[in-house]
């Protein structure tokens, strides 16, 4: 089993955005399911202690994902993906953005623009991903926040969702 999997993250100031890219010990297939589809997404995409909880999610072009971190002490932070392109287990593409429960954006915080992308090597699944923000100032506060941190943690999650089988 290999262990050391690559993780890359790297911050380009001078686009705005965040690059990331992680190797999974999983099929193609499952590391898309394991994006794409809520039940599985809900096991890792919040850093732990936090839970992700999700509403409501249509995965298709137009469509949305409306969803919350939940943290140990009960509090929710609601999050909503718009969905504007998709290949299957290639590529997809959306919109993140805070939000109410309802799905109505936070106006205080930057919009993201991700663009996801997997590819097969060595047994291995790679997904890079790009989050390019509107300015330099929306990807510092993102940074500042903790997104290297959550997010790193999140993805170490996902392979614990692939070494108990899902």
């Amino acid at each position: 089993m290999k262990t050391n999997l690559l993780m890359d993250f790297t911050v380009d100031k001078e686009n705005s955005t965040v690059n990331v890219k992680r190797e999974f010990n999983a099929p193609i297939a499952n590391v898309w399911s394991a994006w794409t589809e809520p039940e599985i997404l809900d096991l890792w995409w919040a850093p732990s202690p936090w839970k992700s909880k999700t509403k409501s999610m249509d995965f298709k072009v137009g469509g949305q994902r409306l969803y919350a971190m939940v943290g140990p002490e009960g509090e929710e932070h609601w999050a909503l993906a718009d969905y504007i392109s998709i290949s299957p287990k290639t590529n997809f593409k959306y919109l993140d953005a805070f939000c109410d429960t309802e799905g109505n954006l936070n106006q205080d915080f930057p919009r993201s623009d991700w663009d996801v992308t997997f590819s097969e090597q060595d047994n291995l699944t790679i997904v890079d991903v790009a989050i390019k923000h509107e300015n330099l100032s929306d990807l510092e506060m993102i940074i500042q926040m903790g997104f290297k941190e959550g997010f790193t943690i999140a993805l170490e999650g996902l392979d614990k969702v692939f070494e108990a089988g899902k």
